[in-house]
């Protein structure tokens, strides 16, 4: 008999191993603006309304995530936009406390060890990554494996 070493409670790896895997079958679309975009991005956002969709503003750029289906509606209305390819999502429906160290730590080696690429969203309590639409398969294939018990961390 083998001891399989226990992460503790409340632990990254004890909540990645429970956390439950969604995701919506949508696909995304990655859009950089200029940054003096930013009311024309927020704008575009309000008016979507999906129950997923990001912006992320900084110094240099303004960065929109959002549903395909939405951004063929609107994308005549954004000049000079730069399109990045299409995404699917994943979300881990756990409540992550702010204190968490290693949750993305533990995702990010997961996927990497699969060979898929990930773009990191975090909410107020939960954490969500776009994946590659070709790759999503091997991105939930891997993750999943990784939840099971006695998965190699």
């Amino acid at each position: 008999m083998t001891n399989t070493p226990q992460s503790a409670p409340g632990s990254a790896e004890d909540i990645f191993a429970r956390a439950p895997l969604l995701t919506d079958g949508r696909l995304y679309r990655l859009v950089r603006l200029p940054a003096p975009a930013i009311i024309a991005g927020a704008g575009l956002l309000a008016e979507v309304g999906t129950p997923f969709s990001a912006l992320i503003v900084d110094e240099g750029e303004v960065t929109l995530v959002l549903p395909q289906e939405d951004w063929e509606q609107f994308s005549v209305r954004l000049p000079d936009i730069e399109q990045g390819g299409l995404y699917r999502l994943i979300t881990f429906d756990a409540a992550l406390e702010p204190s968490l160290t290693g949750f993305l730590a533990r995702v990010g080696d997961v996927l990497a060890r699969a060979g898929v690429p990930l773009l990191a969203l975090s909410a107020f309590t939960r954490d969500h990554v776009l994946v590659p639409e070709g790759r999503f398969q091997a991105a939930w294939d891997a993750l999943r494996a990784a939840q099971q018990p006695g998965s190699v961390p």
